[in-house]
């Protein structure tokens, strides 16, 4: 048996923000979306994390990343556990973001 993947920071507020996020379809919907939750502060964390997970993808040292990020140590090596041990988010949109697009 298959077992779904269960978060356990998920209540009824956090189910609605997952909707949300799965219903938006398209580029300049999601930009508008994001603009409006966030401050541009969370965007840019949020942007930096990501960057940071594709550079230890591709193996690039913490030092390479800390400089060509900003990243401190510390975000480095929550997004390196992430990797290791989360629950894949990372990894499965990384490789959907590679994936080619038409």
């Amino acid at each position: 048996m298959i077992e779904m993947f269960e978060p356990k920071w998920r209540d009824a507020l956090t189910d609605n923000l997952v909707r949300a996020l799965v219903c938006v379809n398209n580029e300049e919907d999601c930009a508008r979306f994001i603009e409006d939750l966030m401050t541009i502060r969370e965007l840019k964390d949020l942007s930096q994390r990501l960057e940071v997970a594709r550079l230890l993808r591709e193996g690039v040292t913490y030092a390479e990343i800390a400089a060509k990020t900003g990243a401190s140590s510390a975000t480095i090596g929550r997004v390196n556990r992430c990797l290791s041990y989360g629950a894949d988010g990372y990894r499965r949109v990384l490789e959907r973001l590679e994936e080619p697009h038409d």
